[in-house]
């Protein structure tokens, strides 16, 4: 007989409930720690940069940041996915939970691009490739989130926010090639896995432990968030009506 953990059980809300909150616990103290360490890497030991000065510091929260947007949404594509496809009720829970903080990314992303905008082209917007890109996948975070919402069912609201989900996919792809596809203002990759880094060591380090210090407070945050609707779904069940009780 196995001795390994069965993971197939944490598919049930019952069962993923209590090991969110472990889960989620040590994530949002990962996060503290590496976005404390990134930030004081980015902000005190990484140099001036010898074209954009100091300005070009917010790349240290503006990178992160869009990157995260991207990959949240794919991953919250996945669930509404699977979802959609072997009608399980956790994974519409775990879309619906990563939308909020998705969007978040998505706004700071843009909002730190036009402060870094304004000294770098002289604006703080333009109709550009990647930005009219990433502004189009904020909308459909907020359209996922607003389908959801209009739709009492919850069965349904999934349904319907996992067709939009999937469908807003092809967005993805088009922000992360619209430097090469077309000409634009905003400048090409600094960091990819076919050729070496453009910025100093310093930089790159302070900005992959923001990019850590992102992805586990994303983790925290969307378990946290996904225990919130476990409740709100199953409160007529046992399982759920216990923990209400008890407040755990």
């Amino acid at each position: 007989m196995s001795s390994g953990i069965n993971w197939f059980k944490f598919s049930s809300p019952a069962s993923f409930y209590p090991l969110a909150k472990k889960l989620a616990v040590g994530f949002g103290t990962l996060a503290v720690v590496f976005c404390a360490v990134g930030l004081y890497i980015g902000f005190f030991m990484a140099p001036t940069d010898h074209q954009q000065g100091e300005s070009y510091r917010i790349i240290f929260i503006h990178v992160p940041a869009a990157w995260m947007s991207m990959f949240i949404y794919l991953v919250m594509a996945f669930w509404a996915g699977m979802g959609l496809a072997f009608n399980t009720r956790l994974s519409g829970m775990m879309a619906s939970a990563l939308a909020p903080t998705g969007a978040m990314f998505t706004f700071i992303a843009l909002w730190t691009g036009s402060l870094w905008g304004k000294p770098t082209w002289g604006t703080w917007w333009v109709w550009d490739a990647r930005l009219t890109s990433e502004l189009i996948l904020l909308f459909l975070y907020f359209g996922f989130l607003a389908l959801q919402a209009a739709i009492d069912d919850p069965r349904r609201a999934d349904r319907a926010g996992a067709v939009l989900a999937l469908v807003g996919v092809v967005n993805v792809p088009i922000i992360y090639f619209s430097v090469k596809w077309w000409n634009t203002l905003h400048q090409g990759a600094s960091v990819s896995l076919s050729s070496a880094p453009t910025m100093a060591t310093t930089m790159l380090i302070g900005m992959l432990v923001m990019v850590f210090g992102f992805w586990f407070y994303s983790i925290a945050a969307v378990l946290m968030r996904a225990r919130c609707i476990m409740l709100e779904r199953e409160r007529n069940s046992e399982w759920a009506a216990q923990y209400l009780e008890s407040g755990a």
